[in-house]
Parts: structure tokens; sequence; C-alpha cells
């Protein structure tokens, strides 16, 4: 398993976890929309959930860069975390 397959396990874990869906969290993919498609991803939820990736990654998101395109889909999100990620 490769650094991208391990980083889209955990944020799906983290998405899972956040959003209390554990249950079904063995249906998240990197094509599974969120923001607007998912009803548990609330704007309280994506705050707790980019805490979570903050303190699960160790870097720091400025809000400036939280915008819709992040959290389109779980594929996205993870790619943001992977460039996050590499410029530390």
């Amino acid at each position: 398993m490769d650094v991208n397959d391990r980083t889209l396990e955990s944020v799906k874990v983290m998405i899972a976890k956040t959003l209390g869906i554990e249950d079904r969290a063995a249906t998240l993919n990197a094509l599974t929309p969120l923001f607007g498609s998912m009803p548990e991803l609330d704007s309280f939820a994506v705050i707790e959930l980019v805490t979570t990736l903050e303190e699960q990654f160790g870097f720091e998101i400025d809000g400036n860069e939280i915008t819709g395109e992040i959290f389109e889909t779980v594929g996205s999100l993870t790619e943001f975390v992977l460039k996050k990620k590499a410029s530390q």
C-alpha cells in the first residue's frame, strides 16, 4: 500500500468517525461526494474534520484554504491532505 492509499484510508476513517457514519465507512471511496451530498457534513462537521486532520497529520490549515473544492469528494480531500503533508 503506497502513501496515497494509506492517506486515503486514514481520511476515510477520520470522515467516518467525525460524521458518526462508521457503519458506512466501507462504502466510502475516492469518488464519494462529500459537502452537499452527505447530510452529516454540515459547516460544524467541516470545522471538526479540519481540526481532526490537523491533529492527525500535524499541519495547520489556514481558513482561506477551506474551499468547496477540497470537500467535493473523499479523493479531493485526500489530495489536499497529501499536498499539505508534502509542503511541510
